[in-house]
C-alpha cells in the first residue's frame, strides 16, 4: 500500500469496528474477542463475527494477567491470515510470529507493557477485582486504547501489497 490515506482508512475502519464491538453498552466482547473479530473482518476471513477461539484469552489468558488479550486475539487473526495466504505451514508460522512480534514491540512502546496486569493494575482473578475493574471504567479508556493500537497496527496487512512487502522484509532478515 503506497497510499498513506488508504492505510489510514483501513486503520480508521478497523478502529471504528473495534469500538463498536468493545464499547457496546452490553459489553458482550472482551479485548481478545474484539481484536480477533475486528481483524478477521478487515482481513476478509471466514466467520468474522465468531469470537469463539478468543473467549478464554481476555484478561491476559483467562484473567491470569498475562499477555494482553487484544494482542493474543490479534495474533490469532494474523495466524489465520498467514495460513490463508501462505501454503507452506512452516513458512506461514514464521511470518505470523514475526508480524505479531513486531506488533508486540509497537504495542509495548506505546503502552509501556504487554501483560494485562501491568497495563490495568488489577488482578482479575482475585475476589472482587474484576468487578472493581469494570466499575472503574478503565476498560473504556485504557483497554479500548490498547485494542485500537493493535488493530490499527495490523489492519494494514489486509492490503496485499503491504502484506507482500512485510513478508519480503521478514524473509530478507538475517535470521531467516
Amino acid at each position: 500500500m503506497t497510499d498513506p490515506t488508504a492505510a489510514e482508512s483501513l486503520q480508521a475502519d478497523a478502529i471504528a469496528q473495534a469500538d463498536a464491538y468493545y464499547l457496546d453498552d452490553d459489553h458482550p466482547y472482551g479485548c481478545a474477542e474484539t481484536a480477533f473479530m475486528t481483524l478477521k473482518g478487515v482481513y476478509g476471513l471466514e466467520d468474522p463475527t465468531d469470537p469463539a477461539a478468543a473467549v478464554a484469552l481476555n484478561g491476559g489468558l483467562a484473567y491470569s494477567g498475562g499477555p494482553c488479550g487484544a494482542v493474543t486475539g490479534a495474533a490469532l487473526a494474523v495466524g489465520l491470515l498467514a495460513e490463508q495466504r501462505i501454503a507452506d505451514h512452516k513458512r506461514a508460522k514464521t511470518i505470523a510470529r514475526e508480524l505479531v512480534h513486531g506488533a508486540m514491540e509497537a504495542f509495548q512502546a506505546e503502552h509501556g507493557a504487554i501483560d494485562c496486569r501491568e497495563l490495568i493494575g488489577y488482578d482479575l482473578r482475585a475476589p472482587g477485582q474484576h468487578q472493581a475493574f469494570i466499575d472503574s471504567g478503565l476498560w473504556r479508556q485504557a483497554c479500548a486504547g490498547q485494542i485500537r493500537t493493535i488493530v490499527a497496527h495490523l489492519a494494514v496487512l489486509a492490503d496485499t501489497a503491504t502484506w507482500d512487502r512485510e513478508v519480503a522484509r521478514i524473509e530478507a532478515a538475517p535470521s531467516h
